[in-house]
């Protein structure tokens, strides 16, 4: 390994052990109340929000690998491939944050409005960072793939320690996968992504404040998911590694 390599692999460690703490006491009671209004909204509307994300993100999934650039070549150092990526981030970072402001400044209809954009910069975010490691974003599997690191960046932490599992051990589970993407359970990741930002985005609707909340929020959610993208691609990037048990 190469020092840089090495402190990749310090950082992926301590990742891995993130992904795999078991749920807080805040996490818990946070799920359950979100759980607990999940029962009370009507399954019509469930439906809906299943049937809408489902096609949004279905539309961005097979549009966006169209418009992803070059895949750099195999023989290119980590280094040199996440130097590449860092700049994919903070350029999606930029763009989502002008998006946040926006829509924030914009009241309550255009703060609707930013949900279906922001879902779009960020899966366009993980084609891009998906290509730069080298990975082929017209094969189904890997589009998957990219799903699996969604949800790993926004859901539950007990969703979370499920998700990681899966992704941690990829080359085998992905053997298992179905064929059609139809079979993916899209009601899981609508309402785990939606109960996550929930109370990072609520506050964009509010006058005055929401430019400035949309912009903060939009940010750091951006960050996270180039963070944890980039970890998912490394464990595969470093493979062999041992698989972090806690």
């Amino acid at each position: 390994m190469t020092i840089y390599e090495q402190q990749a692999h310090i950082e992926l460690q301590f990742w891995q052990h993130r992904m795999q703490k078991k749920p807080s006491l805040t996490d818990k009671l946070s799920k359950t109340v979100q759980s607990k209004i999940n029962e009370y909204i009507p399954e019509k509307v469930h439906q809906a929000i299943t049937v809408a994300i489902e096609k949004m993100i279905k539309a961005v999934l097979f549009g966006a690998k169209y418009t992803t650039g070059d895949v750099p070549a195999q023989d290119m150092l980590l280094q040199m491939r996440e130097v590449l990526v860092r700049q994919k981030i903070e350029n999606y970072q930029k763009t989502a944050t002008v998006e946040g402001a926006i829509t924030g400044a914009g009241g309550f209809l255009l703060g609707l409005a930013d949900f279906p954009l922001l879902l779009s910069i960020k899966l366009k975010l993980l084609f891009e960072i998906a290509a730069l490691y080298g990975h082929n974003v017209k094969d189904y599997k890997e589009r998957l793939y990219i799903l699996y690191i969604f949800q790993l960046a926004f859901s539950s932490q007990q969703r979370r320690n499920e998700i990681y599992q899966l992704v941690a051990e990829w080359q085998g589970y992905s053997g298992s996968l179905p064929n059609d993407v139809a079979e993916f359970d899209w009601r899981i990741f609508q309402q785990e992504y939606r109960d996550y930002i929930d109370l990072a985005k609520m506050a964009q609707l509010l006058p005055v404040i929401g430019a400035a909340v949309g912009a903060i929020a939009n940010y750091r959610l951006i960050n996270q998911l180039g963070a944890t993208a980039m970890n998912c691609y490394r464990m595969r990037h470093m493979s062999p590694l041992q698989i972090i048990k806690q």
